[in-house]
């Protein structure tokens, strides 16, 4: 198997994997996010640091989203997307960068 080979189903393993961690871990990633004070309001107007619990969490995913289904935004869903995307792209790019450099390092090694 070619070098090559072997980076890219290293690092499409690894991105399939994040995603999915990412799409488990959305809820407390955003109420991390949103109790930090970091996403502003929620579509009612209230300050999501001040929410706590489900409101919390809904509120923080649907601001990660692009504000509420309502409102013209991606809500809830497109938060999760966001969350799960960047989790995946980042365990993406450490894995390639990790996959490149072992293989660079010594041909006979098996990923």
């Amino acid at each position: 198997m070619k070098k090559w080979h072997k980076i890219a189903i290293a690092t499409g393993v690894t991105v399939l994997v994040c995603t999915g961690v990412g799409v488990a871990a959305a809820g407390p990633i955003a109420c991390w996010l949103g109790g930090a004070g970091i996403l502003g309001t929620a579509s009612t107007g209230t300050a999501i640091s001040t929410l706590s619990g489900v409101a919390l969490s809904n509120a923080s995913l649907a601001a990660l989203g692009g504000g509420a289904v309502a409102a013209g935004g991606a809500g809830v869903a497109g938060g999760t997307a966001v969350v799960a995307g960047a989790v995946g792209l980042t365990g993406g790019a450490i894995s390639g960068t990790v996959a490149a450099n072992i293989t660079d390092n010594d041909d006979g090694v098996s990923i």
